[in-house]
């Protein structure tokens, strides 16, 4: 797989990190990475940049990860752009949310690797990932 540049938003530096290391770790060549600390950051940065994926917490002050979602389709940048979000909201009714609202896919925190992996190779691929 071509390397891709990835915007990581999370309201936790570490977070980002975390993720950043685990797409690496998951075998996704990273050119390079942007970081949000809220949905109104990242759109600053859509603004400016182009990424061929976004990962994205869905608790977050400021803007929420299901408002940045929402606000993506009006963005130059943003369009086909494969959304994951990462949170620790388990329940259903939240997966649901974030999928109707133009997330690709969806991790629950805590995470491995591994199940990066196994949720971002298929929405890089075209393919929606669904939990």
């Amino acid at each position: 797989m071509d390397g891709i540049s990835a915007l990581i938003v999370d309201d936790s530096s570490v977070m980002r990190k975390i993720v950043e290391r685990s797409l690496r770790q998951a075998g996704i060549t990273l050119t390079q990475v942007f970081e949000a600390g809220n949905g109104a950051e990242a759109l600053v940065v859509l603004a400016e940049n182009r990424v061929g994926l976004i990962l994205c917490d869905i608790n977050m002050p400021v803007m929420d990860g299901l408002e940045f979602v929402k606000q993506l389709s009006g963005v130059p940048n943003a369009k086909d752009v494969p959304v994951v979000m990462i949170t620790t909201e388990g329940s259903e009714a939240h997966v649901v949310q974030a999928l109707s609202s133009g997330a690709r896919g969806y991790i629950r925190k805590p995470f491995t690797p591994d199940q990066v992996k196994e949720q971002v190779i298929p929405v890089l691929a075209g393919k929606s990932s669904c939990p």
